[in-house]
């Protein structure tokens, strides 16, 4: 309570320390990496939860097969939540409880979801025919727990993390749109990595998620200068209004190149042809990027709306310093293993089988 209180007064920020000084540059440098390490958990862990919420429309013979497109990359795509959610801890205390102490259900809830999900996805296969469809579920109920969950998270944290019911119901909406937006990587991950029937289906799962998606991103999008004379003043004060028109813009067309491609993808896959098949994953990831973009915008120097920067949050340089030699050994060992399963597990998804 303490922290709260003391963080309450913490008004805006009238300078920007010494940028050369390592006080100054690392929080930067953290940020950076703690931003990074987020967009990669989203995009990645985040197409796999899209699979595991779509299993519920899914055959069994077709559950299999998603299941088997995420099982060499799906534990290794958390990493990414691990590394972000480490740094927000050692190199921003003060913000850490802070965020915490507000989102502390949200957060429990996410895990108990990623735990259980974990769980399903290794008892599903050693699991007998009778057991089978209640571990299917489980691994359906842990992805989509979980994503609702990181949901309400992203729209606390848009709107301030204030109480009351319009935060709740803003935080729940965005939380719908999340999943949405999950099943729209998860199925553009599928039309990559299956074919016949259910890559058919992926396709119009896809299609299903697309506007939903739309509508979580504006909503954010338009919450966020409301909320804030600050945030209000970056996007649409002269001149950068003119400058980052290209952010909406980018974002609109690239949802209508991937609308466009969902409608010609079918009858090109009904004759076996494939060209164009990665669009609808490549564009969602592009739309996620740039509303990644438009959010870290918005947001910074700030990891708490207008309250707590990262240099007000950010540990001692000392601490710091030992900190960032350390991630400068751990964050290329991730990146190399990352790519190396993606190059290795390459191509379509073959049966999964532990036997």
């Amino acid at each position: 309570m303490g922290t709260m209180t003391m963080t309450a007064t913490v008004g805006l920020i009238t300078t920007i320390p010494d940028l050369s000084t390592p006080a100054g540059w690392l929080p930067v440098a953290f940020t950076v990496v703690m931003g990074l390490a987020m967009l990669a958990y989203v995009v990645l862990d985040g197409y796999d939860l899209g699979v595991g919420v779509l299993m519920r429309r899914a055959s069994d013979e077709d559950k299999d097969r998603m299941v088997a497109s995420i099982g060499p990359f799906w534990d290794a795509n958390e990493t990414w939540l691990v590394l972000g959610v480490g740094i927000l801890l050692v190199a921003f205390p003060m913000a850490h409880g802070v965020i915490l102490q507000a989102l502390y259900l949200p957060v429990a809830l996410m895990l108990l979801g990623l735990t259980l999900r974990g769980v399903a996805f290794d008892f599903r296969v050693k699991a007998k025919a009778q057991h089978k469809a209640a571990w299917n579920r489980a691994f359906y109920a842990g992805s989509l727990i979980a994503t609702l969950a990181q949901g309400f998270m992203l729209g606390q944290l848009v709107m301030g993390f204030e109480a009351g019911w319009g935060a709740f119901a803003f935080g729940v909406l965005i939380g719908v749109c999340l999943v949405a937006g999950y099943a729209l990587l998860g199925a553009g991950w599928l039309i990559i990595k299956t074919e016949g029937a259910l890559q058919q289906q992926a396709v119009r799962w896809a299609r299903g998620s697309l506007w939903l998606t739309a509508l979580g991103i504006a909503a954010v999008s338009l919450a966020t200068p409301m909320l804030s004379e600050r945030i209000f003043d970056k996007w649409f004060a002269l001149p950068w209004i003119v400058l980052l028109m290209p952010v909406p813009v980018a974002t609109a067309v690239l949802f209508f190149v991937v609308d466009r491609s969902l409608r010609r993808l079918p009858t090109r896959l009904a004759e076996g042809n494939e060209y164009g098949a990665w669009v609808p994953f490549g564009g969602a990831i592009g739309i996620f990027m740039l509303a990644f973009y438009g959010l870290a915008y918005s947001l910074f120097p700030y990891l708490v709306v207008d309250r707590l920067t990262i240099w007000q949050a950010a540990a001692a340089p000392e601490s710091l310093m030992i900190i960032f030699v350390g991630a400068c050994v751990v964050l290329p060992v991730i990146i190399g293993y990352t790519v190396f399963a993606y190059r290795v597990f390459g191509g379509k998804a073959q049966s999964l089988d532990y036997t």
